[in-house]
């Protein structure tokens, strides 16, 4: 009888493999690791922007609509509390997707006024921070792009024939991913470059009358 039983195991475990379980299980724990990454380094770069409006508001206190609009946009990404879970939630996710693509518009404007005041440099812990936002900036791109792959594969095994049957017998279910325009966007991560001045588009040229 025991005899009997490893031998419906053993069959069963080879029809559940054949099936795409382990590739299931595998892919589905990638995405988890790979979507914790995103966290980490999304909530990074809440953390230093206090830090970073905190540097620079003594010195470009002329742009206080720049600065309030950073704040605003950090507190509205840290208001969404992002969890493992909400990858399967597509209103919840879609709402913390528009949220960090708002505090990256504003990080992205005020890196734009900075690059107006190079008093800021010689500021204590500047080219610290510089350096953190800038690192930060790029683990995020990484991060993303990783996520990015993981929930491809995982999604393509989830709807591909045999593998959704295996899919739908153990409750996996597409995760959500980032949009088209984010997934353009990762391979051109916000500049965060404070020692390059911004240059002046060139005025266009009057058309010559006809």
């Amino acid at each position: 009888m025991s005899f009997l039983r490893a031998v419906v195991l053993l069959l069963l475990a080879s029809l559940l493999s054949a099936c795409g379980y382990n590739t299931l299980q595998q892919q589905d724990e990638q995405v988890t690791s790979a979507w914790s990454e995103v966290l980490n380094q999304y909530q990074r770069r809440a953390d230093l922007v206090p830090n970073l409006v905190n540097t620079v508001k003594g010195a470009v206190a002329a742009e206080k609509d720049i600065l309030d609009s950073v704040i605003e946009a950090r507190a509205k990404a840290t208001s969404i509390q992002a969890t493992p879970e909400l990858i399967n939630d597509p209103q919840a996710f879609r709402q913390w997707q528009a949220a960090q693509g708002e505090l990256s518009s504003a990080l992205s404007r005020l890196m734009v006024v900075v690059e107006r005041y190079p008093d800021l440099k010689s500021i204590s812990g500047f080219s610290d921070l510089r350096a953190q936002l800038e690192g930060t900036e790029n683990r995020i791109a990484v991060a993303r792009k990783r996520y990015i792959d993981a929930v491809q594969a995982y999604n393509i095994t989830v709807r591909s024939f045999p593998s959704n049957l295996t899919a739908k017998m153990f409750g996996h279910t597409p995760k959500q991913n980032f949009t088209v325009q984010d997934e353009a966007a990762i391979s051109k991560p916000p500049a965060v470059d404070f020692n390059t001045p911004a240059q002046s588009q060139p005025e266009p040229k009057p058309e010559s009358p006809g």
